[in-house]
């Protein structure tokens, strides 16, 4: 299409301020200066992964297989430490410390590594992550005391922490925005298969002298693995962009889109530039107070920070991680006696149906995901909670009793509510949180992930740090009643407050938040995108526009 054609009517979503500080919805229809550009650009953000993006997300995805891996891992050493720490047997007091170090640490490394990566890069901060889980895991290989076994998780939980905030955001500024949420997923397979695998070593460990030290000891391998890797790996052309590194950033762009020529990648560089250029500020930190300040400020920014950490706290207090961290311990509460090897089943589950979530979650849509995951996930805890109420289990000592022996049909019950729990999560709520990046705009996109990755982690302190004392004190019905209940408020906010942003490049999901969630525009805007890939972006938005 040539410039003399005419001009694309295109939607303008922005925000005004009135003299009372409300913000009101303005529809703005309003020609773009260039169309031919827009047609480039959607052609260029469309373009397939290549091969050097490929191995990118596959490894920054070790992150995810390192986080996962841990929790896998705690959940088979807490039942097979028996004495070898402080010579006695563990409580449900020390089991949740030892746990909730990890969250702890990963809280205080996701509040600020977002600022690290804005002032030394992605790709530095990932790599400092990597000594940290080496540190700890050598920490915990040693330890003898309750409390060297907690330092030792502490330090590693510095490293998951920087690792789930920032190898998300470095997935995510390197893919095309039409395959973004699959290559997201990437690393939240990993994140289930870091999962698997230690269930299945802790599985086979389970009878071995010190087996839970060889355990730990397995996951120094990943870490060493992605630092040495990442040496050669570069940085992402967001934050070269950022830094004035316009050379590096424009080789980047051509081998991750290597089919574009140099009049796209320009294009796409002065794109990167003009949104870098919002947050004022003559250094990093500067910028940083700005960017803190406009993403409470622009009500676009703001909604996207309540969605953001809306879904990443129903990710945690729905009460996965519990599960997770703890599902050993509760199969050994119901009666099995190889609990570690039905934790299996679960572990297997969530991976299984993680990698189902890979291949139709930019298909299904994000926000259509979510929800069947979230009703999937109300139905299997009610299920788990009365078949709790059936068995007959009390507390004594910070120890279950259960008064049927051998395993009952209510246990198998439980299993079942369980696996069918897991696999809803997986489904949605388990990896479209760690979409968060594409919620932001470049100006305040580290400080927007940082608070998301913060709320995760608080999350999953609260929930490692209370769940056992949560089974004894309000009994398991009552603590999966409350899962299931907090399940419920979760599927209301994402119905009324979560858009749909499948296929939208990173810098146009501002345009659907502006003024309102825009639930009904979103889901035209989407649904014209999924369905028109190839056909004219000027005719999807005249499209678009009359339905609005």
């Amino acid at each position: 299409m040539s410039k003399e054609s005419g001009k694309v009517l295109q939607v303008n979503y922005s925000d005004s301020e009135t003299s009372n500080g409300e913000d009101q919805y303005v529809h703005k229809i309003k020609p773009v200066e260039d169309e031919d550009d827009t047609s480039m650009m959607m052609s260029f953000d469309n373009h397939k992964p290549t091969i050097t993006i490929i191995i990118l997300t596959v490894m920054a995805s070790f992150s995810g297989f390192m986080f996962g891996f841990d929790t896998g891992y705690i959940s088979s050493a807490l039942v097979s430490i028996g004495t070898d720490l402080d010579n006695k047997v563990l409580t449900y007091g020390e089991k949740e410390l030892i746990t909730s170090a990890t969250s702890l640490g990963a809280l205080l490394s996701a509040i600020s590594a977002g600022l690290l990566a804005d002032i030394i890069g992605r790709k530095p901060v990932i790599m400092g992550s990597n000594l940290l889980f080496v540190v700890g895991s050598v920490i915990q290989c040693a330890a003898n005391t309750v409390w060297t076994m907690i330092g030792g998780r502490f330090v590693m939980g510095f490293g998951v922490g920087i690792g789930s905030l920032i190898a998300p955001l470095y997935i995510g500024e390197m893919a095309p925005s039409r395959f973004r949420g699959r290559l997201v997923i990437i690393n939240v397979i990993a994140i289930t298969g870091g999962q698997l695998v230690a269930y299945a070593i802790g599985a086979g460990l389970t009878h071995v002298h010190n087996g839970w030290r060889i355990l730990v000891g397995l996951s120094i391998i990943p870490p060493v693995i992605q630092l040495f890797v990442f040496f050669f790996l570069p940085e992402t052309p967001r934050f070269l962009i950022m830094t004035n590194k316009l050379e590096k950033a424009a080789k980047v762009i051509g081998k991750t889109h290597n089919e574009s020529d140099e009049e796209l990648i320009q294009t796409k560089i002065l794109e990167i530039q003009s949104a870098n250029a919002i947050i004022p500020g003559s250094n990093p930190f500067q910028k940083t107070w700005n960017a803190i300040k406009e993403i409470h400020r622009v009500p676009s920014n703001f909604r996207a920070l309540v969605i953001g950490c809306g879904l990443q706290g129903i990710q945690q207090f729905t009460g996965f991680n519990s599960l997770m961290y703890f599902s050993a311990t509760v199969f050994e509460t119901i009666g099995f006696k190889n609990s570690t090897a039905v934790s299996l089943i679960v572990a297997g589950t969530n991976f299984i149906f993680t990698s189902i979530a890979f291949f139709v979650i930019d298909r299904v849509g994000r926000r259509r995901i979510l929800l069947i995951g979230v009703t999937g996930m109300i139905l299997s805890l009610v299920m788990c909670a009365v078949a709790f109420h059936f068995l007959d289990i009390h507390f004594s000592g910070h120890n279950a009793i259960v008064e049927t022996n051998g395993i009952s049909g209510t246990g198998v019950a439980i299993i079942v509510g369980m696996i069918l729990y897991v696999a809803s999560y997986a489904l949605g709520i388990g990896n479209v949180p760690w979409q968060q990046s594409e919620l932001f705009p470049q100006s305040v996109r580290g400080v927007g992930s940082a608070y998301c990755t913060a709320v995760n982690w608080s999350g999953s302190l609260v929930i490692a740090s209370t769940f056992l004392t949560m089974l004894e004190n309000i009994t398991p019905t009552g603590t999966f009643s409350f899962f299931a209940g907090l399940s419920f408020v979760s599927l209301i906010f994402v119905f009324f407050c979560y858009p749909e942003l499948s296929g939208l490049k990173l810098e146009e999901t501002q345009e659907i938040l502006t003024g309102g969630f825009n639930i009904k525009a979103s889901l035209k805007l989407a649904k014209q995108r999924r369905n028109k890939q190839l056909e004219d972006p000027d005719k999807i938005v005249h499209k678009v526009v009359d339905q609005v």
